[in-house]
């Protein structure tokens, strides 16, 4: 594999801050009623790990979905969405909240809430890390939105090129 040229887009700092300020609002829009977050593997684990430290409430549990729409290079979407692995438990009558790290086209997302919404969630929100709504296809808006960025490839903080890189403790992007 190349070397890549990285840049910091997005340092560590500024993402645990914005962390905190999303999880005090899903903390207040959430007073009182159970929540059950679903992280969409692999991507957004560091960042809802983090989010759900953050959240003040008991009644909060987690599952887990593997949803990829990504090829073989891993940089550009190819529109077809594979579910890789599927929730462990009923979300009927639940308090829904997606955790994603990007949102980008939109296409992910848009299905996958349409997925779950035919399982009969009490409500369903979204909370993302990152959003290129520059890029969107689909006429969906996250409810919760860490950084909006412009169009480049980022990678670290739970984000891979090619599986690697999400060990980086920042955002960062490749240079061309």
């Amino acid at each position: 594999m190349d070397e890549l040229k990285i840049k910091t887009l997005i340092t560590n700092e500024e993402i645990k801050k914005r962390t905190k300020e999303l999880a005090q609002m899903i903390t207040n829009d959430y007073k009182g009623k159970d929540i059950h977050v679903i992280c969409v593997l692999t991507g957004a684990i560091i960042f809802m790990t983090d989010l759900i430290n953050y959240i003040e409430n008991d009644r909060l549990t987690i599952d887990m979905m593997d949803v990829t729409s990504y090829g073989v290079e891993k940089r550009e979407s190819t529109g077809q969405i594979k579910i890789l692995k599927d929730l462990d438990a009923p979300i009927e009558g639940k308090n829904v909240l997606i955790v994603e790290d990007i949102i980008d086209s939109g296409n992910t997302l848009k299905h996958l809430k349409d997925l779950l919404i035919k399982r009969n969630p009490k409500s369903i929100k979204c909370c993302t890390m990152l959003d290129k709504p520059m890029r969107r296809e689909q006429d969906i808006t996250p409810d919760y939105v860490g950084f909006t960025i412009e169009n480049v490839f980022v990678l670290g903080y739970g984000l891979d090129y090619d599986e690697y890189y999400r060990n980086l403790p920042y955002v960062g992007y490749v240079e061309s």
